[in-house]
């Protein structure tokens, strides 16, 4: 069976096979893959994955009401927690994030709506033969960085935008031979948009 080459252990494949890709419309889920990505800058995503459950412990399962109400003596528990990355901006960006979020579903009705709009609510569907032809960013990416930043997000620079966008579904960056190319193709002419 052929898949993407960078799903090269258990974890990876798992993620891989069963989540990246598939068009997200959940608030909640959106949310979490916005903290994840932030929480990966500088490292690998394998490394996020390992700590995925940690983090769903130790953000509330990524509620973002919660983690936008956290303050002092929550970060100095999360900065003394193993299972997370202990980097004091990332676990401040993950809480004005959270507040930033909110504002987005008060202003939108929910996140899902406001997000969607970088791609014209469809998923965009490419054919890449190699991983080396992916891009780390496009103007879709820069353009939602662009706005994230404007109202108030931090940790979303393009290239995090872009693995965003890669994780949501908002754009099919399986390559052509991986077997989840064409699955995914058949669930984004599906998706809700």
């Amino acid at each position: 069976m052929n898949r993407c080459g960078w799903a090269k252990n258990d974890l990876m494949i798992r993620y891989h096979d069963e989540e990246w890709g598939v068009p997200l419309h959940d608030d909640r889920k959106l949310f979490e893959f916005l903290v994840l990505d932030g929480a990966q800058a500088g490292l690998s995503w394998d490394t996020i994955l390992k700590k995925r459950e940690n983090y769903r412990k130790a953000f509330d399962n990524f509620d973002p009401e919660r983690v936008a109400d956290y303050g002092r003596q929550k970060v100095k528990q999360l900065m003394a927690d193993p299972g997370i990355v202990r980097n004091r901006l990332k676990i401040a960006s993950a809480i004005q994030n959270a507040k930033a979020f909110l504002a987005i579903q008060e202003e939108f009705r929910s996140f899902d709506t406001y997000i969607w709009q970088f791609v014209d609510e469809k998923p965009k569907r490419n054919a890449w033969r190699s991983l080396g032809e992916i891009p780390t960013s496009t103007p879709e990416s820069d353009a939602m960085s662009k706005d994230l930043k404007h109202r108030g997000f931090s940790f979303v620079g393009s290239t995090i935008c872009y693995a965003f966008m890669q994780a949501a579904g908002m754009v099919n960056d399986h390559v052509v031979d991986c077997f989840r190319h064409r699955q995914i193709d058949r669930l984004a002419r599906n998706s809700p948009g």
